[in-house]
């Protein structure tokens, strides 16, 4: 050793610091240590390589200092960490093509000292925040860094930044006593006073892999493979936006603080449970998420210390591991009885939490999705920073700045919001003094903050349920929040109306034929009827249909063609009191005798024309063309039917799911409540020309025929080849001075194909399917207002209705009309458990109606009305019924009403719940897509597919590489569809809806893409086809097609992905494969890895690679 000169005793403290420093650094400089990752850092290091710029796996400790810091010493003392222990001078890198963390001999540590004097206060933690986001190279390091943001002498902000790979929360306890400690002495001018370590985080290393290789090993896998056998769910939680197919890590946070009440009444509720805090907390979140999302079986993450040997107390590093906690909602058990099944999961898991994560997820080989974190999405984590120290408790979030000693320093608490974004969403349970905090830490690029401050809401008032009675069922246990309740009940339901309740369909038309008499009523081609003659003639039918026996309650069959005499008919049924089954003659004789024999018509009318071809029926037959001079002889006036408003006006028979239609029952009171209303909004006046060109066998023709001869106007009747002719309608609308016109989806697409270019005086009503955002613009510039409408048969025709606006980015169904009330509840609790809970807004969930709209049932079929109008929990009215839909909506923030399509539409694939009236949504917002249907197929058995069915308007028509990309934007991979069927026109049903079951089956030829098909070249070029081929079910693939422009989704490359070894003799990562997504791409790639020598032998069953991996591990330790 050289011998220390007389001139370096007088150096000064600060160049003594230095002179060591460079006398460690000399004797350092060869000094490196190398070995294996823990597990835990596995995943982080593959999180960090897929995300480097990733601040999501950023750690820090910020904390206010208000008084005088000596510089030097602090810079001193943060050495001394680096000193000590090895995680905080380690780097990471692959070594002949393992991940291998090296430790350097010596590193100098990351200080800088920043001048804040000149900023203010916004302004300062604006730059503690950049500093804390900055992202590090672990491959260069440093891994902690210090810096100090100095205001004044008194007035400093330390921020303490690491990554997690080499920290955990233990770990920050440890690091500040010892920071306390090392100040101190170096202030004092003392030689460190710390005791040595007894180990380091290699030795940890050590531990774990022989651990794994053993039999404790083999006994921790067999508890987590019994734990999670079976399949596994995929948390479906609703979101504000679609999924981005790559996971971002890109989010924020929203802190919730429990009164001190509640708090107190929590700790009281744990006591006499016999649990802790946070089996509690995490029991009360696993309900919140069951009630959100509808599933019974539930797989929460949850870290553990991950310190089961006492050595490693001590020791910086990271030990966490998270556990896998499964919760089963099956039974609709009580709180307290699922208690104690959390308790009973908790308590497995501590004891078994040596099973690092990453390897029980290779283990397990869930379906892998990269948009989402395996095996769990949602994260519970429970803190109490205060146990670990007091200058650690400063994190406890607070309304007012907390403080603590540190040695000789005053600390403050400095509020720094991260760890955001790693998951969908974590809730981190904190608990201070007096008050617990629950911090929901959010996905940004799923959830917008209003919709997590509302679930924090949830929250809160779950837990307030939750002590007040844990022996309350979980789907019974209050989750909205009084406002949001009156909001949804009273608010967006305050729409009772005067109306004519005591007045019947055919009142209402005798009392406008004393307004206005003369006035045309009715047009049929070159025929048309006045007020006074369409009342007469239906006057003198019904003293004839009395005479036969009709009155109230007796049903009347109508099969005509569309003529005068249908409207004559249908009134004249109605005047005389009863009720009407309308029967179309273009239905199949089958159909119509179904639906005489289960009505048991006592009369039926027809046309000559019709007679012999009707089924043989025991009614009463009445041709209203050639009996009509027998009709003539009855009285004119209008007759007494002894009619009530309560009374049935008419039978709609409705598809039914048994193959046999069934028939709803509406009463004249239901439709005189909606004619009020349709003649205000959207609104019909004397003026107006109403065309009607919907069969009388759907219940939209109501509105046609009724609506305008109640207010004067006039009734232009459609022949039904008309009605069917895209040109000879809009004939028939360009010269017919028609002023409004209501029809499908279906029909308003045939007249824009057809290329009607509309009228500035029509207005639009569009209903019976659900209206595209494209068709909707496409109509909106062709009339004076576009009406989108809603409503089963079974809610008496429309129930909501909404005008479109211009700019729309989507078409609600909007809110409920005039004595209607719209509910949207969770459909689970009640079909498995008879619970109505109310969603909150934004949350899918079942639309149920209620109101004077609602039918009696369903015909003969009294066990299918009981399932289908249930008791009405919201409403006071004794025996006040809902209508459940079957419909999938939700409420927007504004109070209108999205309809996501039916609940049986919804479908599941590989776990992921699947939406398919979303993507034809989407689909249909494409400027090229006129109509759009979306199915799952299983062409092949066991593999389910998402086809989707397209018809264009413009030439030339989109490539599905145009239509993926349209997608890619707004739809995970795993919604876009695998294939695309390019159709003329959509197979119809009779009543202008789409028959899916009329759609063809994809062919499994080679989409038709922007790039040229080229065949595989080598060896290697035709396996990889070969495996896209049958994965895709393409007859071919070319090299330089891109495998989601196939039809390819995430799900679909991780079955790609586990054949890829046995093709190439090597690991790939995922991340690798979407970012070379053609054979050539990933060929070539795959050449630059192994300088062009592709294995062609299969590699070892992934049971013995691990079994190598272990041992290999071991020995390098």
């Amino acid at each position: 050793m050289n011998e220390i000169s007389s001139s370096q005793i007088n150096l000064s403290p600060e160049e003594k610091r230095l002179l060591l420093a460079k006398l460690l650094r000399e004797k350092a400089s060869g000094e490196k240590s190398v070995y294996p990752l823990s597990y835990g850092q596995q995943a982080l290091w593959f999180l960090y390589q897929s995300a480097k710029l990733s601040k999501a796996y950023n750690v820090a400790f910020p904390a206010r200092i208000c008084s005088k810091v000596d510089v030097s010493a602090l810079r001193q003392a943060f050495q001394g960490l680096v000193n000590r222990y090895a995680t905080l001078r380690t780097t990471f890198k692959v070594q002949n093509g393992k991940s291998v963390q090296e430790v350097q001999g010596y590193q100098e540590v990351y200080f800088e000292q920043i001048d804040a004097s000149t900023l203010t206060w916004e302004q300062l933690k604006e730059k503690v925040v950049k500093t804390y986001e900055h992202p590090f190279d672990l491959q260069r390091g440093p891994v902690f860094k210090v810096h100090l943001f100095t205001s004044s002498q008194q007035d400093h902000i330390l921020l303490l930044t690491l990554h997690h790979i080499v920290y955990d929360a233990r770990s920050m306890g440890t690091l500040l006593d010892d920071a306390q400690v090392l100040y101190s002495d170096a202030k004092a001018g003392r030689v460190a006073s710390l005791p040595p370590l007894k180990s380091q985080y290699a030795d940890y290393v050590q531990w774990q892999t022989q651990m794994l290789a053993g039999s404790k090993g083999e006994q921790l896998w067999n508890y987590w493979r019994q734990q999670l056998a079976g399949e596994l769910p995929v948390l479906n939680l609703p979101t504000d936006r679609p999924r981005p197919p790559l996971q971002s890590y890109q989010g924020a946070s929203y802190t919730l603080k429990l009164t001190e009440t509640l708090t107190k009444q929590l700790r009281k509720l744990l006591q006499t449970q016999g649990v802790t805090l946070y089996t509690l907390l995490l029991a009360a979140f696993q309900v919140l998420l069951y009630r959100y999302t509808g599933q019974e079986d539930i797989l929460v993450g949850s870290p553990t210390g991950g310190r089961s040997q006492a050595e490693f107390d001590e020791i910086v590093g990271y030990f966490v591991n998270p556990v896998v906690l499964r919760a089963s909602f099956s039974g609709n058990p009580t709180f307290k009885s699922f208690l104690s099944q959390v308790r009973r999961t908790v308590l497995d898991a501590i004891n078994y939490q040596d099973y690092p994560f990453s390897l029980l997820v290779e283990q397990l080989q869930p379906n892998r999705d990269p948009s989402r974190s395996p095996l769990f999405q949602v994260l519970f984590n429970f803190l109490n920073p205060q146990r670990l120290g007091e200058v650690p408790g400063l994190l406890v979030p607070s309304e007012t700045p907390l403080q603590a000693s540190w040695g000789q320093l005053e600390l403050e608490s400095f509020e720094l919001e991260q760890q955001e974004g790693q998951f969908d969403l974590t809730l981190e349970t904190v608990e201070g003094k007096d008050a617990l905090f629950g911090v929901f830490k959010y996905n940004t690029d799923l959830f917008d903050a209003v919709t997590i401050n509302r679930m924090a809401g949830h929250f809160q008032t779950l837990l307030e349920g939750i002590v007040k009675d844990p022996e309350e069922q979980v789907s019974k246990l209050p989750l909205l929040t009084e406002a949001e309740q009156h909001q949804l009940l009273v608010e967006w339901n305050n729409t009772q109306t005067e109306y004519s309740q005591d007045k019947c369909i055919h009142q209402l038309f005798e009392a406008q034929v004393e307004r206005t008499p003369d006035a045309i009523a009715v047009v049929f081609e070159d025929q048309h009827l006045t007020y006074r003659e369409l009342n007469t003639r239906a006057n003198q039918l019904a003293h004839y249909l009395q005479a036969m026996g009709v009155g109230p309650e007796v049903l009347v069959g109508i099969c005509v063609e569309r003529s005068l005499e249908m409207v004559v008919g249908l009134l004249g049924i109605l005047k005389a009191g009863g009720a009407y089954v309308p029967l179309d003659p273009a239905y199949p004789q089958e159909r119509l005798a179904w639906m005489i024999e289960d009505s048991k018509l006592s009369v039926l009318l027809t046309q000559q024309d019709q007679f012999l071809r009707l089924p043989d029926n025991c009614a009463k037959v009445l041709c209203l063309d050639s009996d009509w001079g027998k009709i003539a002889q009855h009285s004119e006036n209008n007759p007494d039917s002894k009619v009530a408003s309560d009374n049935l006006a008419y039978i709609i028979y409705t598809s039914g799911s048994t193959g046999k239609p069934k028939g709803v029952q509406i009463i004249h009171r239901a439709v005189v409540n909606f004619l009020k209303f349709m003649s205000q909004a959207p609104g019909l006046t004397s003026q107006d020309v109403l065309l009607a060109v919907t069969t009388i066998s759907f219940d939209i023709a109501v509105l046609e025929l009724y609506l305008p001869i109640t207010v004067g106007a006039k009734v232009l009747l459609a022949r039904r080849e008309v009605a069917l002719d895209a040109t000879k309608l809009i004939q028939v609308l360009e010269q017919s001075g028609t002023t409004i016109m209501q029809a499908t989806p279906a029909t308003w697409r045939m007249l824009l194909t057809a290329g009607w270019q509309g009228s500035s005086t029509l207005k639009i009503l569009c209903g019976g399917e659900a209206l595209s955002l494209n068709l909707a613009n496409q109509l909106l510039d062709r009339s004076t207002s576009v009406w989108n409408m809603y409503g089963p048969t079974e809610t008496t025709i429309w129930s909501a209705v909404y005008r479109v606006e211009p700019g729309n980015t989507l078409i609600p169904i909007g809110q409920p009309i005039a004595n209607t009330q719209i509910y949207i509840v969770d459909p689970g609790l009640y079909q498995k458990y008879d619970s109505l809970q109310l969603v909150p807004v934004g949350q899918p969930g079942e639309l149920l109606i209620g109101g004077v709209g609602l039918a009696r049932g369903y015909l003969n079929r009294h066990e299918l009305t009981d399932q289908k109008f249930v008791l009405n929990p919201f409403s006071d009215e004794p025996g006040a019924r809902l209508y459940r839909t079957g419909d999938l909506a939700r409420y927007l923030p504004d109070g209108n009403i999205e309809c996501l399509g039916r609940i049986d539409h919804q479908v599941k694939i590989n776990g992921f719940r699947i939406e398919l009236g979303e993507i034809e949504t989407l689909l249909s917002q494409h400027p090229k897509v006129k109509e759009a249907v979306v199915m799952i197929r299983e062409d092949i058995p066991g593999d389910k597919r998402l086809a989707a069915y397209v018809v264009c308007d413009q030439e030339p028509p989109p490539t599905t590489s145009e239509l993926r990309r349209f997608l890619k934007d707004k739809l995970p991979n795993y919604m876009i569809p695998s294939a695309f069927m390019f159709l003329e026109a959509m197979p119809l049903t009779p009543n202008g809806k789409v028959n899916r079951r009329g759609l063809p089956a994809p062919e499994g030829l080679r989409p038709e893409l922007e790039t040229t098909y080229a065949m595989p070249q080598t060896e290697v070029e035709q396996r990889l086809a070969e495996a896209w081929q049958q994965t895709l079910q393409l007859e071919k693939v070319g090299i330089h097609d891109n495998f989601f422009e196939l039809g390819g989704n995430s799900l679909l490359m991780m079955q790609i992905h586990s054949k890829l070894s046995t093709i190439i003799g090597q690991e790939l990562s995922i991340v690798e494969m979407f970012q070379y997504p053609t054979i050539h791409s990933l060929r070539e790639y795959l050449s630059q890895q192994q300088n062009g020598q592709l294995s062609s032998q299969p590699s070892d069953d992934r049971g013995q690679k691990r079994r190598n991996r272990l041992l290999a591990r071991k020995r390098q330790s």
